[in-house]
């Protein structure tokens, strides 16, 4: 089982969608967390409704900072828009998704966004199927 950490800035938009996304299409086989370097007041209101139309329900979600713990618990973090103040542990892996984001953004662009998402989770899930060496 692998622990996907998704960051971005305010861990209100982009890394709420992909720990969902990610979530679903894990099935419990891997976990996921999100974080934000600088945590919004909430998820972006766009985002909730891009997700409720794929039937994830965000509204009770809490954007959280990014600590230590969160980036040690991680095998891989993927970062999404936070520039240098990502985390860099060594040991870990690294994937950079850019992502426009969604804050400010009309629907149809945070569907697409979540689309892309969509895509991108459903890719590193198979990544992390696969047994090591395959």
């Amino acid at each position: 089982m692998a622990r996907v950490l998704f960051v971005c800035l305010h861990n209100a938009g982009r890394s709420q969608m992909s720990q969902a996304l990610f979530e679903r299409a894990a099935q419990g086989r891997h976990e996921a967390r999100s974080a934000g370097t600088q945590p919004g007041p909430r998820v972006h209101p766009a985002a909730v409704e891009a997700m409720r139309e794929v039937g994830i329900d965000l509204s009770g979600r809490v954007p959280r900072p990014l600590t230590d713990d969160l980036a040690e618990w991680a095998d891989v973090v993927v970062t999404m828009g936070c520039g240098d103040e990502c985390p860099y542990l060594p040991g870990k892996r690294y994937v950079d998704w850019d992502l426009p984001d969604p804050a400010g953004r009309p629907l149809a662009e945070v569907r697409a966004t979540r689309d892309d998402i969509g895509h991108r989770v459903t890719e590193l899930v198979g990544q992390l199927d696969r047994p090591a060496g395959a």
